[in-house]
């Protein structure tokens, strides 16, 4: 990647500081390219339902002006203060997901905002951020311990209560979590096989989790089986339609049929379904592949980090990313049950895009405290 800068470091003849600008505007080009889509899928519904074809972009837009600013504070904080708050970031987020199951504002037949005065949040995906620094300070701290499958579920206790408490009322987003755990002790552990194993009684817990929904149960059924119910699998089909008819380049920006009620809240989830309509294959394909960039840039920072702790917010912030898009496009080609798992830097969602902007700076402060033979670049 080109347009990368390269800093004198006065202190340290010979060495230079290092800052990843290719990361920053793939980030900024994420962003800007998710608001446009966003517009596109959504300006049917904010006009019909809202009477302002701009309702939810602007609303993303400020999020996303916030999630900068935050990204811009997080990048430059030294990184020995965020291992000192790693346990009380956690406490606090486990608290706030904990209190949305008492008092949490439900949408869609689902519980998972708080509202605070004027202000409505989804804990979760603070629990995110929590959990990919306490996780890293945590293994930082004990790297060499964490060598067989005693070991690794010990480790593991430690962010259940997590993974259980936002379980109850958002078990797609208690998945991402408890799998960014586990990715990133896979990262420390120099053993392969004992995951097979954590990985059974992951998918145990997970059927546990199903089972306290009916819904759920009713999710898995209808993907198994869809022509008993037509109505549970609508907005999959309705979605399949709109990739299916995009054809090879789309039938172009602002042109989609299916996002104009056919494809239910498409601004969501289902977003992607809608790219692939307008912007067909091509699309889809580049969206795709600007995610494997931006997490090309997160490995090279990760395997350039100064500690471990360091690199582990990388591997986490990594994690996060690739959970989700994968696990998104899959749920909208009908892959897996549909989850409820938006597509990062696209799917509307003021604290998703706020939280994860900001979760970027992390990547960003580590990229910072690179130092290297001026000789011999990064790449």
């Amino acid at each position: 990647m080109g347009n990368r800068k390269y800093h004198k470091n006065t202190a340290d003849a010979g060495t230079t500081k290092y800052f990843d600008y290719s990361l920053l505007f793939i980030i900024i080009f994420l962003v800007l390219f998710g608001l446009v889509m966003l517009y596109s899928v959504s300006a049917y519904e904010g006009q019909d339902v809202f009477n302002d074809p701009f309702h939810y972009l602007k609303r993303q837009a400020g999020c996303a002006f916030l999630g900068f600013i935050g990204m811009f504070i997080v990048s430059v904080i030294p990184c020995e203060w965020w291992k000192k708050l790693s346990f009380p970031s956690y406490v606090l987020s486990f608290l706030m997901c904990a209190a949305v199951i008492v008092v949490g504002k439900g949408s869609n037949g689902s519980t998972r905002w708080l509202k605070i005065g004027p202000i409505q949040l989804q804990p979760s995906e603070i629990a995110k951020i929590a959990v990919i620094i306490f996780m890293a300070a945590l293994l930082s701290r004990i790297p060499k311990q964490v060598k067989d499958l005693k070991s690794i579920i010990k480790v593991l206790l430690f962010v259940l209560p997590m993974v259980g408490v936002i379980a109850v009322s958002n078990l797609s987003t208690a998945i991402i979590v408890g799998g960014i755990a586990v990715l990133m002790i896979f990262v420390v552990s120099p053993k392969t096989k004992e995951f097979f194993v954590l990985g059974a009684g992951l998918v145990a817990l997970g059927a546990i989790g199903v089972k306290m929904g009916g819904y759920r149960v009713t999710r898995i059924a209808a993907w198994l089986h869809p022509e008993d119910y037509p109505d549970e699998v609508y907005q999959t089909l309705q979605g399949m339609y709109a990739i299916g008819s995009g054809g090879l380049f789309g039938k172009g920006l602002g042109a989609s049929v299916q996002k104009l009620g056919y494809v239910p809240e498409a601004q969501n989830d289902f977003i992607f379904t809608i790219i692939c309509e307008e912007l067909g294959l091509f699309g889809a394909i580049c969206v795709i592949l600007l995610f494997v960039l931006l997490l090309w840039r997160c490995m090279v920072i990760a395997n350039n980090a100064p500690d471990l702790f360091s690199s582990l917010l990388v591997v986490g912030v990594m994690s996060h990313i690739a959970l989700q898009v994968v696990l998104n496009i899959m749920v909208v080609t009908n892959w897996m049950p549909n989850t409820g798992i938006i597509l990062p830097f696209f799917s509307y969602g003021g604290t998703s895009i706020l939280i994860l902007i900001t979760e970027m700076g992390l990547v960003l402060n580590v990229s910072r405290r690179i130092k290297f033979d001026s000789n011999h670049p990064i790449e």
